[in-house]
């Protein structure tokens, strides 16, 4: 995807492991759900997942639901008062009669307002420190899978923000109303059998119907509607990205059209879903409200038969009204737990992941020391059945030694820079950095020896200045324009208004491609790793600026680190320790540029057919 203006063109990088995708038609509509609806028992171990995160938090979450509990008894206790007070006045008693009452109705009020807001607060608390745990865990499990590497980031962010708010609205929606509704029913029906007896029997009915018959049936209605919701609402985020961020590759395979069409099905599903899941909730909701007034009404009856009379009839009606509209909070949790359970699923599914723990590896690596990498007849396969990305391939690279790495594209030059860097780990062969495998090494260890500019190399959304300490925290200003002035961006950095504190933008959406490939060519020379990885480092610049950029990113690696460089021009390569020419996954050609120029091959005719077109850029810009 292009966000700015390239500086000139350059020739398309080698794909890394798993480009391509751009080149796949793109899933038609409904795509992206064929999830399987969650079963009773994976939901019930999703649960489970969650509520053991929740342990220690559980006494805060306790409290939230005691706090919850006396809210909502709060309320139906000043429901019942007020209404004794009202029946009351109309006959007016003495004042003494009603001044405890009236102390009850202001106190309740007062309180179910306090109540709700303590409530809120420790319910609030303990929720987002656990989801802080939840998230962090998450992160952590997505980013050892790589899913946003493997272009999944809009699905990743659908379980990072829609999934993990599912595990908050489990505690704070579903679990503390629940319980909460479930202990004043069984305070409201021992209230009313203080009163009568056959009214409280009426009474329990009615809260059973309301808090476990209209639950169980908002449930069966809602379930697998509901099921599909979150796998389309990550569907949805996936096509999001794909659409803006890839907007350039899919215009360029004509696959534009197909891709809106995809999303606007699955969007259309989206809507009808959530409409059918408001229907149904109208009509759960109407249902409770005859629920309620058919429990009053059977209420009253009850009370009339069994002697009851007076103020304590409307006390019992009234205060019916408010137990079952308590009860009908489970209705809500019911149809809330519903919704969340593909989402639970999917999130339960990272946090019970079994964590990695890293294996006893060698000392810890240090960036300023040189260090020695060796691929020994290093095989890669990314799929069974096909062709190796990488074939037999040996390269050795000791301490202040440096090599090019070239060829067409898809020769598998960018996935020999992952195996360096070990991101991917070989199926044949041995890499090894000092004689140790690469797979030694834990994963926050390895960047530090080995590492530099990889293909589509990431730019926050931030200044210049906190782009480059990504490389090295500690660096002073100094050390910043030394690597920028490397990478040929100093110039550009002092003339901004702004300065270092220049904001680039999302991905470096305000920077040209060129520029931006060199903040990153900048970071990559401050971080100055022993074994310095350079994929495609004047991608985006004129061949006289491609020059000048790769000489002065040569001439500032510290002396005694090594330099693998990967590139698709040839010109600047003369002065390398050795050039590797590899073809489909294999070495189809090795030695120093002067040899490899005067032997037939590839290396020969593309030199020749590159110094050809440059020849014909100059003479372009000099005359137009």
């Amino acid at each position: 995807m292009s966000t700015g203006p390239a500086d000139a063109t350059s020739p398309t990088p080698d794909p890394g492991p798993g480009a391509g995708a751009a080149t796949a038609p793109p899933p038609g509509p409904g795509a992206g759900t064929a999830t399987a609806p969650p079963d009773g028992g994976s939901v019930r171990a999703a649960e489970r997942a969650v509520l053991r995160l929740a342990r220690p938090y559980l006494g805060r979450l306790a409290g939230a639901g005691l706090l919850a509990a006396a809210t909502e008894f709060a309320g139906l206790a000043l429901m019942a008062t007020a209404t004794w007070l009202l029946m009351s006045a109309a006959g007016r008693p003495p004042l003494d009669r009603l001044t405890v009452a009236i102390v009850a109705v202001r106190a309740l009020a007062i309180g179910r307002g306090v109540f709700r807001y303590t409530e809120r607060l420790a319910g609030h608390d303990a929720v987002l420190r656990m989801i802080t745990d939840v998230r962090a865990r998450v992160f952590a499990t997505l980013a050892a899978r790589g899913d946003a590497a493997r272009g999944r980031t809009g699905d990743a962010l659908s379980r990072l923000v829609s999934d993990v708010e599912a595990v908050q609205d489990l505690l704070l929606r579903v679990i503390v109303p629940g319980s909460a509704a479930a202990g004043v029913s069984v305070l409201a029906v021992a209230g009313a059998g203080l009163v009568s007896l056959p009214a409280a029997g009426v009474l329990a009915l009615g809260l059973l119907v309301a808090g476990v018959a209209l639950p169980l049936a908002a449930t069966a209605l809602t379930r697998r509607a509901a099921d599909e919701v979150a796998p389309l609402r990550g569907a949805l985020a996936t096509d999001a990205v794909d659409l803006t961020q890839g907007a350039a590759d899919l215009a360029a395979f004509g696959a534009t059209r197909q891709a809106l069409d995809a999303a606007a099905g699955r969007s259309r599903r989206l809507a009808r879903l959530e409409r059918r899941l408001a229907a149904t909730g109208f009509a759960v909701d109407a249902a409770g409200v005859l629920v309620a007034g058919a429990t009053a009404a059977g209420v009253v009856v009850a009370a009339l038969r069994a002697g009851v009379g007076g103020v304590l009839v409307g006390v019992l009606a009234v205060g019916s009204l408010a137990a079952v509209e308590v009860a009908l909070a489970l209705v809500g949790a019911a149809r809330q737990r519903t919704q969340l359970r593909a989402g639970l699923v999917r999130v339960a599914a990272l946090l019970t992941a079994p964590e990695v723990a890293p294996e006893p590896g060698p000392a810890p690596v240090t960036a300023a020391a040189p260090h020695d990498v060796r691929l020994d007849e290093v095989t890669v396969r990314y799929r069974a059945g096909v062709a190796p990305a990488l074939d037999r391939v040996t390269l050795d690279l000791p301490a202040g030694r440096r090599v090019a790495v070239v060829g067409p594209s898809g020769a598998g030059k960018s996935t020999l820079a992952a195996v360096l860097t070990g991101t991917v780990r070989p199926e044949g062969g041995r890499a090894t950095l000092d004689g140790v495998d690469l797979s030694a090494y834990p994963a926050q260890e390895l960047p530090r020896a080995v590492g530099g500019l990889l293909a589509e190399a990431y730019v926050f959304h931030t200044t210049v200045r906190e782009n480059l300490l990504l490389g090295r925290p500690t660096a002073d200003t100094d050390a910043l324009a030394a690597a920028t002035r490397a990478a040929g961006l100093l110039d550009w950095v002092r003339a901004q208004p702004a300065g270092w504190d220049t904001v680039v933008g999302e991905e470096g959406g305000q920077l040209s491609g060129g520029q931006r490939q060199r903040l990153a060519l900048a970071r990559a020379l401050l971080a100055a790793p022993g074994v310095l990885v350079l994929d495609e480092p004047t991608e985006g610049l004129d061949p006289a600026a491609a020059d000048a950029v790769l000489a002065s990113t040569l001439a500032a690696t510290p002396a005694g680190h090594s330099v693998l460089l990967i590139s698709h021009r040839l010109s600047g390569l003369a002065g390398l320790d050795e050039i590797m020419v590899l073809d489909a996954g294999r070495v189809a050609q090795r030695g120093r540029h002067a040899e490899l120029v005067a032997a037939p091959g590839w290396y020969r005719d593309q030199w020749l057919l590159q110094e050809a077109a440059e020849r014909g850029y100059l003479a372009l810009t000099r005359h137009p």
